[in-house]
């Protein structure tokens, strides 16, 4: 799925005056949970268990990874739950033999979170810079 098919542009002028881009506010909590996400994904690499963490973004219920941020609980639009590549390998996501594949296009994770984007419409992989301060 390319990045604008998640930018709801299949509606007519009226659905865009009403309804923003899930991409635009899924911006603003990435950037609001920047710091808590970083250190999880540190805490993933230091503690052995991955050494690529992956995030997964999503507004409904999702069985996969570990919920790390709730949006019901921090009221945001989205809830992030942290995973890693050897989780998405198990569960079939990324399939065995994709997997250096994705690796090879994988970013540094100490300046980029990897970010599984689950929409009703389907789901990608974006990265997203850590914001430093």
């Amino acid at each position: 799925m390319d990045p604008e098919e998640l930018l709801n542009e299949k509606g007519g002028e009226q659905d865009k005056v009403k309804k923003e881009s899930p991409l635009l506010s899924l911006e603003r909590d990435l950037k609001f949970f920047n710091e808590s996400i970083h250190e999880v994904a540190v805490e993933i690499m230091a503690e052995g268990i991955s050494a690529s963490p992956i995030f997964i973004a999503h507004q409904h219920e999702l069985k996969l990874g570990e919920m790390i941020l709730d949006r019901n609980e921090l009221n945001t639009e989205w809830s992030v739950h942290a995973s890693t590549i050897e989780e998405f390998v198990e569960r079939g996501i990324i399939k065995k033999e994709l997997k250096e594949r994705f690796l090879n296009t994988y970013k540094n994770p100490n300046d980029f979170m990897c970010v599984f984007v689950v929409v009703p419409e389907g789901a990608n992989f974006v990265y997203y810079p850590y914001v430093k301060r």
